[in-house]
């Protein structure tokens, strides 16, 4: 059995950590309003590094990961600063990090009237961040954000290239890296609901059953490549006594 087959199995081994990390995080966020799950690749990495005798051994090596842009459910809740995007878009979120992105609609006011996240981030609207007069809350399906007769803003709305090339930061916050955001002029807003999580539970854990079974295969694949290597070791050092 040729080293390069141990290089082969140990590759496949990280692969598969990497998908049970994966895994890990999307059922973890099942109930995360506005959760994107991640899909993996794979690709072929020819190790060019090692001597000849390694030449022909092939790494399965991540591929990297694309969020899964599938919309979730939307679930009524009847809370005025609930509100859900009803097709393409993200709200942006301004974070000590930068400008963030999501689909969680889940809102508040903070102690200056500030329209925040649940965490105490600024929503940006249109104008900058948004500041709440008195009275009744509402928002309008174009994002119009209403205290009372009084207008305070509208929420900003923005879109990308490349959605499922955007970067998790944190549960459904997620960052851009080399695109753009460019504005929605129409966005579709419904008030008093949240998207929920894309991720099913039942498709996660059928895919989990996979990946351990996989990983437990090559783990014995490791196994008996080693018994092997210790076996002919032993067997030439006998005959060279």
């Amino acid at each position: 059995m040729s080293a390069g087959s141990q290089y082969i199995a140990l590759s496949g081994l990280r692969a598969r950590v990497d998908a049970l990390d994966r895994l890990a995080t999307d059922i973890a966020n099942v109930g995360t309003a506005g959760y994107k799950g991640e899909r993996d690749t794979t690709t072929a990495a020819e190790r060019f590094s090692f001597d000849r005798s390694l030449q022909s051994a092939i790494d399965t090596a991540h591929g990297g990961r694309r969020l899964d842009m599938t919309d979730g459910a939307i679930a009524t809740t009847g809370r005025p600063l609930d509100v859900a995007l009803d097709g393409e878009g993200f709200f942006v979120i301004d974070t000590p990090q930068g400008q963030r992105f999501t689909r969680n609609g889940h809102f508040t006011i903070d102690a200056n009237r500030k329209l925040v996240t649940e965490d105490g981030q600024d929503v940006v609207g249109e104008g900058g961040p948004i500041t709440m007069g008195e009275g009744a809350i509402r928002v309008d399906s174009d994002g119009s954000v209403w205290a009372g007769d009084s207008k305070a803003g509208r929420l900003s709305v923005v879109k990308f290239a490349d959605p499922g090339q955007l970067l998790r930061d944190s549960g459904s916050r997620l960052r851009a890296l080399n695109q753009e955001a460019q504005p929605v002029e129409a966005p579709a807003i419904r008030a008093g609901s949240l998207e929920q999580s894309n991720v099913s539970v039942a498709d996660r854990l059928a895919e989990l059953t996979t990946v351990a079974r996989g990983f437990e295969a090559l783990q014995k694949s490791i196994s008996m490549l080693m018994n092997d290597v210790d076996g002919r070791a032993i067997d030439n050092l006998g005959r060279r006594g």
